[in-house]
């Protein structure tokens, strides 16, 4: 049997907006529940949440019960740490903090099997090939994985065509947070120069044929994101949707 099909990284080209949920708390019954909801994908964080290996693993399974496919954000391009997940499964891998070109071809290498790229064979051994199951897994394992780089500095978007150009990169998330902070205007990411900045970003990457994508909890600022036609958007947090629906049904008595 061959590497099962990546139906994320397929959409990426239909011209459809894929919506999506951060999932932040590290706990699979959280990711279970989050992935039975409707949304199109989801975002297990091993960046700012709470999630060593194992527990990402915990939430891969769990989420496989429901219908959004999950995508792991790994901490940050550590070639050992991107094999890993990808062997418990993870067929869609976001990363964080890049800012040249040759930083991204690096993480290609990291996510493809020779003479591709770097990966580490241990398929035998590993989740994402059913533990051997998978007899025609490392034949077809490069063409199911789906990387996408987060670019979230001033120098990343100095870099971004040069990003855009490498081969294998299957989108590009803006990060809006940590790119405000750069620009000065740290906690306020709708700041109108920030949104200068974000959505001639998003457009640059559109141009070039990639899929964009970026994460907002600002119903407004989401809508236009769509609009302009990004390719995977996630519109809040299991994080803040808890504590908003907490407080507000706290302050209802």
């Amino acid at each position: 049997m061959p590497a099962p099909e990546n139906t994320f990284k397929k959409r990426l080209t239909s011209g459809e907006t894929q919506i999506g949920l951060w999932v932040g708390l590290g706990d699979p019954s959280v990711a279970e529940l989050a992935a039975g909801c409707g949304f199109d994908w989801l975002v297990i964080d091993a960046e700012h949440g709470p999630n060593g290996l194992r527990d990402v693993l915990a939430q891969l399974r769990a989420a496989s019960h429901g219908t959004a496919h999950p995508v792991v954000r790994v901490k940050d391009d550590n070639r050992a740490d991107i094999k890993q997940m990808l062997d418990i499964g993870a067929q869609t891998l976001l990363v964080p903090m890049i800012e040249s070109a040759d930083q991204a071809r690096e993480v290609v290498k990291s996510m493809l099997y020779p003479p591709d790229g770097v990966r580490g064979v241990g398929a035998a051994l590993a989740r994402a090939s059913r533990y051997g199951g998978e007899a025609d897994y490392l034949a077809t394992a490069n063409d199911q994985v789906c990387l996408l780089l987060q670019v979230e500095s001033r120098a990343g978007l100095d870099a971004l065509d040069d990003i855009l150009a490498v081969k294998g990169v299957d989108g590009v998330f803006i990060g809006p947070s940590d790119l405000a902070a750069d620009m000065g205007h740290r906690g306020n990411p709708a700041h109108p120069e920030v949104q200068e900045a974000v959505n001639d970003a998003l457009t640059r990457i559109r141009q070039a044929g990639v899929a964009a994508g970026i994460l907002t909890s600002d119903r407004t600022l989401a809508k236009g994101y769509a609009d302009l036609g990004v390719e995977f958007l996630a519109v809040g947090s299991d994080v803040g949707t808890l504590r908003s629906g907490l407080t507000a049904l706290r302050q209802a008595f």
